[in-house]
């Protein structure tokens, strides 16, 4: 038995060491390549190229590196930044140095993939241009820089290029693009490429995505985009393209996306629209479109997200978008859009988003919206639509979000709102009046109310302190009246909860702020407090110095006295402070005017006095004028006399 179980690992350790003798070893040219790249190469922390050795072979020891079992000439050379571990979790690294022009003598290599290292810099070496057998180039995420080599017009045999989020620049040449038939990915994303796009990509017949997105292409997009029959996503979006989007894209069935928003495309929707019966996503905001929507919109059959916000786009609504029952979300907002709401969207069951806001609606909700039971975002502020009330039927749907902001809403806050589970509230810019009713506490899973310029003629009611969910507040522009250190003392769900801003300027609040502001829970993240116009009183509390995250702070004309708190410049992240038109007394403290990100401040005003500090930051007159006291660069000089 022992003699078994000895020879058996024997036969195996003799059939093992043949079958090497019979594999080509790594070929000399590319193994001094490789190790010409492993030269370049400065940084390696996660060791990718520790194996690779002079003194052993590149095909059977090197890891990262696939050689052809027949000629031992290397085929594929990978060593992402991304990559999964042996323990199936994804491993994060990165490489620094340049690549080698000797990558271009591996003359048999097919998948090329250094992407994801981060720290790749310099140009793309044009010897790559010799790889002809080359299938799959990955370059992306690194720190590449020059241009795109013409010498790629030879890389016929191309299948995949991606490039993206590198520093490459430079316009492409028209010609690199023109024998790459078999291409069928091309992403050059987030560069800073310039000039046209290349005419040529309509010969990259075998194409299926397109991803340009985030340079700085100029001029119109090709007519001939319309004969790459098997494109299923494009993305040509946050460049300079301008002229308008051509007829032929309506010849591309087989879209699935469509993303030309953040550039400067001109003209209608072509009509042509409707041959895109695939398309799932289609973001076309943030450009110069106009005129009307086309009825043929309504033809495409599986569309989910439509994006048009941010254009010039006039008329009614099409009817027709009733007919498009696949939509989840509609963003028309910041167009010229007038008419009604079409009744016809009932029929949009999926919906969840439904954003028209700051058009030229008029009219009636039709009441017809409650059947949409899967909306969860219903955003008509800033329309004429001349409300006068919240229509009831709203109480019926599921609304996460739901914002009537100037829409025409006059009288009392409707209280059927109390049992809603609505999360965030605008209804800022109306005629709604009376007092703020004590259900608003009953709101719970509010996390944002914005109820600003309205004529609101109340305190803030005590039931205000169970919406532990709250985290953005704006009541400005009212008439409210009473203390304010209610809404500083409301309970939170740690770590939810906890304020990101509150805006309380403009109104009749009175009393002095919480001595303990800066210690609240509540107040722990806050990032923008405004109180400025209220007749408050007292001083500057010193604990508003402890809220670390603070960057903005507006107490001006709040009738606040004492001096500026030392202990204000331990807020370190405050970029504004605003205290003009008060009663502060004293100097302006060198921790204050210091603040490493302060960007503005304002003291005028006041009755402040002493030399102004010498500080980093210019800062005009207008920021210390009106305080009789005060001296010293940018006032006049003080005198010494």
């Amino acid at each position: 038995m022992d003699i078994t179980i000895l020879k058996k690992p024997l036969y195996l350790t003799i059939l093992l060491s043949l079958s090497f003798l019979f594999t080509n070893a790594c070929h000399a040219v590319d193994k001094e390549a490789l190790l010409q790249f492993k030269q370049n190469i400065i940084s390696d922390p996660s060791k990718l190229l520790q194996s690779w050795s002079s003194s052993t072979d590149c095909c059977h020891s090197w890891q990262g590196v696939v050689c052809d079992t027949t000629s031992g000439r290397v085929t594929n050379l990978t060593r992402p930044g991304l990559f999964i571990g042996n323990d199936e979790f994804f491993v994060d690294t990165s490489m620094a140095g340049t690549l080698s022009p000797y990558l271009g003598n591996l003359s048999f290599l097919k998948v090329l993939d250094l992407s994801n290292l981060k720290y790749l810099k310099g140009p793309i070496p044009l010897a790559l241009g010799n790889l002809f057998q080359l299938s799959y180039l990955f370059l992306d995420t690194n720190q590449l820089n020059g241009t795109l080599p013409f010498t790629f017009r030879n890389l016929i045999s191309l299948k995949k290029l991606h490039l993206s989020d590198n520093s490459l620049s430079g316009v492409i040449s028209s010609s690199v693009f023109e024998s790459m038939s078999s291409l069928f990915e091309l992403g050059l994303a987030g560069n800073q490429f310039s000039g046209s796009i290349p005419t040529s990509i309509q010969n990259l017949s075998s194409l299926t995505k397109l991803d340009f997105h985030g340079n700085h292409f100029s001029g119109s997009i090709p007519y001939g985009i319309g004969k790459l029959k098997s494109l299923k996503y494009i993305d040509l979006s946050e460049n300079s393209i301008s002229g308008m989007i051509p007829e032929s894209i309506g010849g591309l069935s087989e879209l699935v996306l469509l993303y030309l928003n953040q550039n400067r495309i001109t003209g209608m929707i072509p009509y042509s629209i409707s041959g895109l019966i695939s398309l799932y996503y289609c973001r076309l905001s943030e450009n110069k479109l106009k005129g009307n929507l086309p009825d043929s919109i309504g033809k495409l059959p599986n569309i989910q997200r439509l994006i048009l916000e941010n254009n010039r786009l006039s008329g009614k609504l099409p009817s027709s978008i009733g007919k498009l029952t696949t939509l989840t979300d509609i963003f028309f907002s910041n167009n010229h859009f007038t008419g009604q709401i079409p009744s016809s969207f009932e029929n949009l069951v999926h919906l969840q988003t439904l954003d028209l806001s700051r058009n030229k609606l008029s009219g009636k909700i039709p009441p017809q919206l409650s059947k949409l039971q899967n909306l969860q975002s219903l955003d008509l502020s800033f329309n004429p639509l001349g409300l006068v009330y919240i229509p009831k039927f709203i109480s019926k749907m599921k609304l996460f979000r739901l914002k009537l902001a100037k829409t025409g809403i006059e009288g009392h806050l409707p209280k059927w709102l109390a049992s809603t589970s609505i999360s965030i509230l605008d209804f800022s810019n109306n005629g709604l009046n009376g007092k703020l009713p004590n259900w608003i506490g009953n709101m719970t899973n509010l996390s944002f109310l914005n109820l600003s310029s309205n004529g609101f003629h109340s305190s803030i009611p005590i039931e205000f302190k169970n919406l532990s969910l709250l985290m953005d507040l704006d009541l400005h522009s009212n008439m409210l009246i009473g203390h304010i250190n209610v809404i500083f003392s409301k309970e939170l769900q740690n770590p939810l909860g906890q304020f990101n801003s509150i805006d309380l300027s403009n109104n009749m609040f009175s009393g002095p702020i919480d001595k303990n502001i800066g210690e609240r829970p509540s107040m722990a993240s806050i990032k923008s407090l405004v109180l400025s116009n209220n007749p408050l009183s007292g001083g500057i509390p010193e604990s508003i110095g402890q809220l670390s995250e603070l960057e903005i702070l507006k107490l001006m004309g709040n009738g606040l006295s004492g001096k500026i708190p030392m202990k204000l410049g331990n807020a370190d992240k405050l970029s504004t402070i605003i205290l003009s038109r008060n009663k502060l007394r004293g100097t302006v403290p060198k921790q204050v005017i210091n603040l490493i990100n302060l960007k503005e401040f304002n003291v005028s005003g006041n009755l402040l006095s002493g030399m102004i500090p010498p500080h980093n930051t210019t800062f005009s007159a207008s920021s210390f004028l009106d305080n009789h006291g005060l001296c010293g660069p940018p006032l006049p000089p003080c005198n010494h006399s």
